[in-house]
């Protein structure tokens, strides 16, 4: 983004008091650099279950968590006194079970009911297992479902609604596992309601348990996203979580004149940005998390918007997608914006880059709202750096950076090519290797216990190290064309939104072992009714005006990109998003390129027709 073609550009940010900038690096003699932030880690919890208890004694009356349900009006709403109340009688119904260290499982979303199950497992040193509801829900055969089971071998599952599950845990349960439910009791399945663990009455054997939790005890087991082979499952300790949390707290620092910490949030607790940034971050602070209803697709995302009519968040995330389709809703409502902004301190995105077009629209909102904008705080991590490496720790003019070590972590940089380095990391942060896979373990850290992030970064200023790090593509997602010539997938899918914008919501790449690039590319709903008056994404894919306007846009973007590697020579518009159900979303909000491709095979090779179809976008020149 060129900031000074930028009007809102000179407006100075709201002023937070950020981690200060202060790195240390070494070059290696075979071009390697190390990487840490001179800053020390600050203080560490014991564990998470101390946290919770802090506050239940502390502020007992304000709410932690809050969410919707059918047939209840409103919000439930879930405080600290009583999740420390309920998180111990939960502790001492696992406990009276007799099976010390088991693992326990969760097979449904985000709930009241699941987190104090979370923190009840800890203080039982029961390591606890969220399992994406997909898996569950989706799948016919199950079988995903079913290698997880047999590799953490669980003493208790948890489901929100035993009807709803009832198919999957009758495919996939041995009789020895204890099915527990909060709602929707089946008859023939054997399962214990959830108000007879919360009535289970406290012994002294809670607090014994709570005392001998130690940083190297498993506190969870989080499943990578699966996406190509059956996921693993990577060991998080109390220390990660606890060394984790710290970091993520010396990102800016709590003062006195701060809001309470007020947030809503989607991202699910089975992957580690939900589950483990931000339902941590917010235990640490005491603060209140709104469990959103909503996802960032369509459809789904009126339930957000529903959400934020009612609340001020102090922070808030998403995914590009996410933000696109916020922007497009505060630009036509000002009363919601207001309300979005009356207390926003900073914001973040994560998944992919952010669009130039769409951040310069936040920051526009921001500026007329608060008169100031918007820090956008953006973390790099892993589930197996428990979502911990880099972060953004300063107002930045630019979206797409990865930020600087995090305090207690050092970043290896090892040089591929065009000024492009491959990430590794070592930190209290990393996982000690996945779950009872020896091989993928070694496959992943190098020969000094580096963890290999399979990610590529370039530097902002080489000589200016403390400008940090951006993001520079997936390595594994870049592919070669029948040239030889690499396809930076990240970089080029950015570089076309941007091009397009507002007209595009998002795109993939194809073209391995093809002579040239091409896009499939869903259009935005709202610029299309607003520019063209198209009400329906059918009649896109054949509106003249529409190709036209994208057909110049991408020959604008070729003369600016000269190299085959950057160059689109064809465009499909979809008219069906991308499926969740289907994989073709993460959980975490973000498309998945190579699910895309294969589930959509057939409109790629429309794409590469030697006479191409009616619906495929020429692009010359």
């Amino acid at each position: 983004m060129n900031a000074s073609l930028d009007p809102v550009h000179s407006i100075p940010f709201l002023d937070l008091p950020f981690l200060q900038r202060d790195v240390a690096m070494e070059e290696r003699a075979d071009g390697a650099l190390l990487m840490h932030s001179r800053v020390a880690l600050g203080p560490v919890e014991a564990h998470l279950p101390v946290v919770l208890r802090r506050h239940a004694q502390s502020q007992p009356d304000r709410p932690w968590l809050l969410q919707r349900r059918e047939g209840h009006e409103g919000w439930l709403s879930l405080t600290y006194g009583q999740a420390g109340a309920q998180v111990d009688a939960v502790t001492q119904w696992l406990l009276n079970l007799g099976v010390p260290g088991r693992n326990v499982m969760v097979l449904s979303g985000n709930s009241l009911e699941h987190a104090v199950f979370e923190l009840a497992a800890m203080q039982a040193r029961m390591p606890y297992v969220p399992v994406t509801p997909a898996y569950s829900l989706l799948s016919n055969d199950h079988e995903k479902l079913r290698a997880m089971v047999a590799l953490i071998r669980p003493a208790v599952v948890l489901v929100q609604e035993a009807a709803r599950y009832q198919k999957a845990l009758r495919a996939v349960l041995t009789p020895d596992v204890r099915v527990v439910h909060v709602s929707e009791a089946v008859d023939g399945l054997a399962s214990t309601a959830w108000s007879d663990l919360i009535a289970t009455p406290v012994g002294a054997a809670v607090q014994a348990s709570v005392d001998a939790i130690t940083p190297d005890t498993v506190a969870k087991y989080l499943f990578t996203s699966g996406s190509t082979g059956v996921p693993k499952a990577v060991p998080v300790t109390q220390g990660m979580l606890c060394a984790t949390m710290a970091m993520h707290a010396h990102t800016v620092r709590r003062t006195p004149d701060m809001p309470e910490a007020v947030l809503l949030e989607w991202l699910p607790w089975s992957h580690v940005a939900g589950g483990t940034a931000i339902f941590n971050s917010v235990l640490e602070e005491g603060g209140t998390l709104y469990l959103d209803d909503g996802r960032p697709v369509p459809g789904d995302f009126e339930r957000t918007l529903r959400n934020l009519r009612e609340i001020s968040p102090t922070r808030f995330s998403s995914v590009p997608a996410g933000y696109t389709m916020l922007v497009d809703a505060l630009e036509r409502d000002a009363d919601m914006a207001r309300s979005f902004f009356r207390q926003l301190r900073r914001l973040t995105s994560s998944g992919a880059k952010l669009p130039d077009a769409i951040y310069s629209r936040v920051q526009a909102l921001a500026v007329q709202h608060l008169g100031r904008r918007i820090p956008f705080v953006a973390g790099y991590g892993s589930t197996e750096t428990c979502a911990a490496t880099t972060v953004v720790h300063w107002p930045g003019e630019r979206a797409g950076l990865v930020g600087l070590p995090q305090p207690g972590v050092t970043v290896k940089l090892v040089p591929l090519e065009d000024e492009r380095y491959e990430v590794r990391v070592k930190g209290p942060s990393v996982m000690p290797g996945y779950l009872d896979q020896p091989e993928l373990t070694r496959a992943v850290f190098d020969d000094e216990g580096f963890y290999c992030m399979g990610d590529a970064v370039t530097f902002v200023d080489r000589a200016q190290p403390h400008e940090g790090l951006a993001f520079a593509g997936r390595v594994a997602e870049e592919f070669k064309l029948q040239s030889g010539i690499f396809v930076r997938v990240g970089s080029l899918r950015v570089e076309a939104i941007n091009a397009a914008a507002p007209l595009l919501n998002d795109v993939v790449v194809a073209g391995a072992d093809r002579a040239h690039v091409a896009l499939l590319a869903w259009p935005n709903p709202v610029a299309l009714r607003e520019r063209f008056g198209i009400a329906d994404a059918q009649d896109a894919i054949g509106h003249d005006a529409l190709r036209s306007a994208l057909r110049e846009a991408m020959r604008a973007h070729n003369a600016r990109h000269t190299g085959s590697s950057m160059k689109v020579a064809r465009v499909l518009l979809l008219a069906q998003p991308p499926s969740m159900d289907a994989g073709e979303i993460t959980d975490k909000g973000y498309v998945n390129q190579r699910a895309v491709l294969a589930r959509r095979a057939d409109a790629v090779e429309r794409l590469y027709d030697a006479t191409p179809a009616d619906d495929v976008i020429v692009i010359e020149g």
